[in-house]
């Protein structure tokens, strides 16, 4: 086992830790607004493994895929925001 191998596995579970309180603010978060800062940051999770594993296998077949990712987040944000401006007029 190589220093490499085990500070794969420490950052896997770090992120994995990371995306299961982010779910559990998905689910529970009081505001509609804290639900979104939680997606937010769980799609944001998802492009960081993505990263890492681009780089681990040093390959950029991912890229066009973490592109979508990040298009679809900025989109939700950017809606939700539009959606909770409307009902606060």
């Amino acid at each position: 086992m190589t220093i490499e191998t085990v500070l794969i596995g420490v950052i896997l579970v770090a992120f994995a830790i990371a995306a299961v309180l982010t779910i559990v603010r998905i689910v529970v978060g009081p505001s509609i607004l804290d639900r979104a800062v939680a997606s937010d940051v769980l799609l944001t999770e998802v492009l960081c493994i993505l990263g890492a594993e681009m780089v681990v296998n040093q390959h950029t077949r991912s890229i066009p895929i973490m592109l979508i990712i990040a298009a679809v987040g900025v989109f939700g944000s950017i809606a939700v925001a539009r959606f909770v401006a409307r009902k606060d007029q």
